[in-house]
């Protein structure tokens, strides 16, 4: 029985799940998490503490939380993108900057999205002004990290955390020209056809962005 992926095609989060899944030709079964599936919708609020997606269902087994789900996929799945690196330094900061993209690019945009999600019209300015503050703290300490260090291998799960966090960070607040490297890995992670696929099943989705997607990308 191949992998159930339950999520939504505009989600950063679900991206980071598909990515390996595109990466490695990993046979898998897509089920959209939205109001023209509410079984699906009402499986992964039994499935998850907050009924967030994605999920990923493996046979007899239930993983929540996207970078579980690349864990999973490295273990039960494995193929020519090195998910995790072999070297166990090298995983430590694999799982090292996964957690910085999770937690300051995406957690810098989500404050910003959840305030035009709140109002639209009158959006929170302080949640705005410290979700981009967030951001481009971010940004700075990436720029002088890539400035010092070399990325893992493609796809690994840096990739999968970085390509979307980078996507959407972008439309947010832009990657200022003071940070060349990070402009440069967020060109080239989008040009990776397990990204660029994520990015065009997404096109359809874009009118759900709360701030206006840009017209780029």
């Amino acid at each position: 029985m191949m992998p159930i992926l339950y999520g939504h095609l505009f989600s950063s989060y679900t991206w980071k799940a598909l990515i390996p899944l595109h990466a490695n030709g990993t046979p898998y079964e897509f089920r959209e998490v939205g109001p023209d599936h509410p079984e699906h919708a009402a499986f992964v609020e039994r499935a998850h503490p907050t009924g967030k997606f994605p999920v990923l269902v493996d046979g007899g087994t239930t993983v929540i939380e996207a970078t579980a789900i690349v864990e999973h996929l490295a273990q039960h799945h494995p193929g020519r993108a090195p998910l995790i690196p072999a070297d166990p330094a090298a995983a430590v900061t694999t799982r090292m900057l996964d957690r910085v993209f999770d937690n300051y690019l995406m957690g810098g945009v989500q404050q910003v999205v959840y305030a035009y999600l709140a109002d639209s019209a009158n959006p929170d300015p302080g949640a705005v002004r410290q979700g981009g503050e967030t951001l481009r703290r971010a940004y700075a300490w990436l720029e002088g990290w890539l400035a010092r260090n070399a990325l893992p291998k493609h796809v690994s799960l840096v990739t999968c955390a970085a390509a979307p966090s980078l996507f959407y960070a972008d439309w947010v607040e832009r990657i200022p020209a003071d940070c060349p490297r990070l402009l440069e890995l967020r060109r080239e992670l989008l040009a990776l056809p397990p990204v660029a696929r994520c990015v065009e099943d997404a096109r359809p989705f874009r009118d759900l962005f709360p701030l206006g997607a840009p017209d780029r990308d």
